[in-house]
């Protein structure tokens, strides 16, 4: 198993450079990369936003420099050595953007709507005041997903580095492990225009929820199951694989439920855009032309929540099951996306009224 490091002034030292220097570099890059601007959705205030999708030629950057790394000799095991002061570093930069953040809102924005019994400074922290605050003409709630995702790649190749360390070769449950995250991301980025259609960026505030939540929650706990992967199958530093079907099942149980995440999520940001095109080769049904019940979305309300379960289950498999704690990433969205889907219930139902109870 891998040594963290305690932290000491010398490790939060490093991880401060670290964190910053990515963070700083994304923002750069986001702000002057020559990307056109495109026109976001109708938000529940009736405005428009326009937004630069920078976030695939930064994925082909972050992939780039790692392969680099890896044939350069530079490993990123440090990055994990150093985890502790990292998610320190990472937590002081959620707190301060927060903060920044509640400071600005509140002078910016005269009246808050608010709908949880939250008191109203634990709300405006918790949900956010801005819908859209922009720093240098960078979208920060778009721009905070560069530092959440690519970190989360960053950190998830540090774990194949640590492995081929320590044991001079990488495991058939490693590489299906990097597999997994990096097509995850993949069709993320190849895609980014659907972010524009999704609750987050049309109705949700950037509070801690999201804040935190890109920050600290995505680069780290998503990143939980390959602690456990790297010293996976290996005694005497020789690794005992699976049978051939067991890595044959996992790799299509993944491949299925990336494809209903992110299917799902496509027909709806395509019916948005164009109501007339055909989904799985046939005219959308839909009630009064308003509510999508073709594909995916005529099998379940929440199927795209479904199919993440299953991506994040697909990660925990990865590490067999000699330890609970790698479930914790897909129990966590449980719990998570069941919070969110009852109060997109709630808003939609008021939206649409009878229409929604069809």
């Amino acid at each position: 198993m891998l040594e963290l490091l305690p932290i000491t002034a010398e490790t939060l030292g490093r991880a401060s450079l670290w964190v910053s220097a990515f963070v700083l570099v994304l923002f750069v890059l986001s702000r002057f990369l020559p990307i056109p601007y495109v026109e976001g959705f109708e938000t529940p205030a009736g405005t428009r936003e326009r937004y630069r999708l920078t976030g695939l030629p930064l994925f082909f950057l972050t992939l780039g420099g790692v392969v680099a790394c890896f044939f350069g000799g530079i490993s990123l095991t440090p990055l994990l050595t150093h985890f502790w002061s990292l998610l320190l570093v990472a937590n002081v930069l959620a707190f301060g953007s927060l903060t920044y953040l509640f400071v600005r809102g509140r002078r910016r924005v005269p009246h808050v709507e608010r709908d949880s019994r939250l008191p109203p400074v634990l709300h405006d922290l918790w949900f956010g005041i801005e819908l859209n605050p922009r720093l240098l003409g960078v979208d920060l709630k778009m721009f905070l997903y560069q530092p959440s995702l690519l970190g989360l790649a960053v950190l998830n190749s540090a774990f194949l580095f640590a492995q081929h360390d320590a044991y001079g070769t990488v495991s058939p449950e490693m590489w299906l492990y990097q597999g997994f995250t990096w097509s995850y991301l993949f069709t993320h980025y190849v895609k980014e225009h659907f972010m524009l259609s999704t609750w987050d960026i049309l109705a949700e505030n950037l509070g801690f929820m999201l804040v935190w939540g890109d920050l600290v929650y995505v680069p780290f706990l998503y990143s939980l199951c390959g602690w456990w992967i790297v010293d996976r199958g290996f005694e005497a530093g020789v690794h005992t694989p699976w049978p051939v079907a067991g890595y044959v099942a996992l790799l299509l149980f993944h491949v299925v439920s990336h494809w209903i995440f992110r299917e799902a999520n496509w027909q709806k940001d395509r019916f948005k855009r164009d109501p007339e095109r055909p989904i799985w080769r046939k005219k959308p049904e839909t009630l009064d032309g308003r509510l999508l019940v073709s594909g995916w979305w005529g099998i379940g309300r929440k199927i795209n929540y479904t199919g993440e379960i299953g991506v994040y289950v697909s990660f925990a498999l990865c590490a067999g099951f000699s330890s609970p704690w790698p479930y914790v990433l897909p129990l966590t969205l449980v719990v998570l996306l069941t919070q969110r889907a009852g109060r997109d219930d709630r808003r939609c139902r008021a939206k649409y009224g009878a229409l929604w109870e069809r």
